[in-house]
């Protein structure tokens, strides 16, 4: 091709382009345009499908269903989940059982790829809306996430 028709060919792209991008400006009738973030704090929603960062929703009487399976652990590609655990005698049953001591979240190293979500068989874990996720110092990206004292839910079993 000569050298005007690839010119002739830039500027008939570039046109193209421009002519879509302004029409969803003009068009925009859910105000999907760019949010000024620090400004507007208290008005800012989040969409459900955000992914901010795991956590383990407890009951009132301080309860979860996490069993300890470790399949979120298993499932995570980089080991952003750690489980410790330890057997316990069941105060109900007098069996021993295996309950959690920390379920250990490493936000820093986390992909955000959803698998560990995914693969508990019991729903203990989901994501949150929170985004506000920056600090000065990593350590504080690690989160312990069943509460001091939690317990499983009765009737929760592997």
């Amino acid at each position: 091709m000569s050298y005007f028709g690839d010119i002739y060919k830039g500027i008939k792209t570039l046109l193209t382009g421009m002519s879509v991008t302004g029409k969803v400006f003009l068009n925009n009738k859910n105000n999907s345009i760019t949010q000024q973030y620090p400004d507007n704090r208290e008005t800012l929603k989040m969409f459900n499908r955000f992914r901010g960062e795991v956590v383990m929703p407890h009951n009132e009487k301080n309860e979860h269903t996490c069993t300890g399976c470790q399949k979120c652990e298993i499932a995570c590609p980089n080991g952003s989940i750690e489980i410790i655990w330890d057997r316990q005698i069941d105060p109900e049953s007098g069996k021993k059982k295996k309950m959690i001591d920390k379920h250990i979240y490493h936000l820093g190293m986390c992909t955000m790829c959803g698998l560990c979500i995914e693969a508990c068989p019991t729903d203990a874990i989901l994501w949150a809306q929170n985004y506000e996720n920056s600090v000065y110092d990593r350590t504080k990206l690690t989160k312990v996430l069943n509460q001091p004292g939690s317990k499983i839910m009765p009737g929760v079993e592997d």
